[in-house]
């Protein structure tokens, strides 16, 4: 397979998956999940109901307290910490509750306060919980209806579902729960950083060279999202975790909501910023490594990867809505001129690393294209329920510095490396 046809189906690719996982309309639908349990459905319903034991199993509730002249309401308060490192608190409302003679159990559900996200993200949201008899015990059943916008979110839920049902049954049968979901498992995450490797490996060729340049990729691709967890860690989140998927690359994901525009900007524009910090070091090495002798095929691995570092920060730096560059221009400028001028600034330079270099025409104006699909791509917004602590002039000041030096530093990697590959 010829290289640009090679990329162009990796980019359709990549393309097509990005829109699936992050803004492909599914509409509203009922995630339904069903577990049987050896216990009496009595029981369980005494430690599943809304006002029932549920911090005794559940791996994300740690209180459950009534509110205070709305006997229907519940407030749970969460692990997971809000924007200030405090337990996310949300009020539920029992819409219905029931007790059939026949020994099963329901309740429906709605959020009506959060203290993290805004009321309007759960404006769609509908949770029943049902249990019913059965020859084993009894058949617990989780549902959440929404709407839902790309496919990554619908499969969290899903997910969370299982990882709930999972520890109710480990709580009943007396296992310890780990609270971890099987593809956040260091095993698993190393297994599809493996996969993706290989399923890169034939868009470069089925030989020695086509499996170095896909493991660099996937080497860069994890060094990118150790910056974003670099900056995840500077700003004191409690925790940080990385999710490689296969074809989309990795996501960095942060313990808590973000606090400021600047902690926003700042994490996004790390996954490039500690990237860039290599290019110097592996040019110094290399230059260094001139002045001994060698063959010319052992410069050829290093300049390869310092092209392929270079080149994937430069695409994460595009001014597209859910890029790293987009992320942080928007935090930067508050008007849209300031924005679009910016945008036009940052898609300049990269469009003339790429004339640099010797790129065709053709493969510019493609580049154009691709852009513009990307910029097309619109995903679900999620509002917090407050608003973020707006930047300083002197943050803005640094964070667009930072920004224009780690495209700087990264078009000059691709180009050192390219003039001494083809030069």
């Amino acid at each position: 397979m010829a290289t640009h046809q090679a990329a162009i189906i990796l980019l359709v690719i990549n393309l097509g998956l990005l829109w699936l996982m992050m803004a492909a309309p599914l509409g509203r639908r009922t995630i339904r999940v069903s577990r049987t349990v050896r216990k009496r459905p009595e029981d369980l319903w005494n430690i599943t109901r809304p006002a029932g034991a549920l911090t005794d199993w559940h791996p994300s509730v740690i209180a459950v307290e009534p509110v205070a002249g709305h006997p229907d309401r519940v407030e749970f308060a969460y692990r997971q910490p809000d924007r200030n490192g405090k337990p996310t608190k949300r009020t539920m409302i029992v819409d219905r509750a029931s007790m059939n003679a026949n020994g099963s159990f329901a309740c429906d559900l709605r959020v009506v306060s959060d203290s993290t996200l805004d009321q309007s993200f759960w404006a769609g949201y509908r949770e029943s919980r049902q249990i019913e008899p059965s020859e084993k015990g009894a058949l617990v059943t989780f549902e959440q209806t929404d709407s839902y916008r790309g496919l990554a979110f619908y499969l969290l839920r899903l997910f969370s579902i299982r990882r709930e049902l999972q520890a109710l049954d480990d709580h009943v049968e007396g296992r310890v729960h780990t609270g971890r979901t099987h593809i956040e498992h260091p095993l698993w995450q190393t297994l599809l950083v493996i996969a993706s490797t290989l399923l890169l490996w034939p868009f470069f060729g089925l030989n020695p060279a086509g499996l170095m340049i896909s493991t660099f990729l996937t080497l860069v691709i994890v060094l990118h999202e150790l910056g974003h967890m670099v900056a995840y860690r500077a700003f004191g989140h409690p925790s940080v975790r990385m999710v490689f998927i296969p074809f989309l690359g990795g996501i960095a994901i942060g313990g808590r909501p973000y606090n400021s525009l600047f902690e926003v900007a700042t994490c996004a524009l790390m996954g490039a910023g500690v990237s860039a910090l290599l290019v110097p070091i592996i040019v110094a090495g290399h230059q260094s490594a001139l002045g001994f002798p060698h063959p010319e095929a052992a410069e050829a691995p290093i300049l390869i990867f310092l092209v392929i570092l270079g080149a994937f920060n430069l695409l994460n730096l595009l001014p597209t809505y859910r890029f790293d560059g987009g992320q942080v221009l928007r935090q930067i400028f508050v008007s849209q001129k300031m924005l679009a001028l910016g945008s036009f600034g940052i898609t300049g330079v990269i469009l003339w690393t790429c004339w640099r270099i010797g790129l065709p025409s053709m493969v510019l104006v493609s580049g154009l294209a691709i852009f513009t699909l990307l910029s097309l791509i619109r995903t679900r917004s999620i509002k917090p329920r407050h608003e973020l602590i707006p930047m300083s002039g002197p943050e803005r000041l640094m964070t667009g510095f930072g920004l224009y030096s780690a495209i700087s530093i990264h078009a000059y990697a691709v180009i050192y490396a390219c003039d001494r590959l083809f030069g």
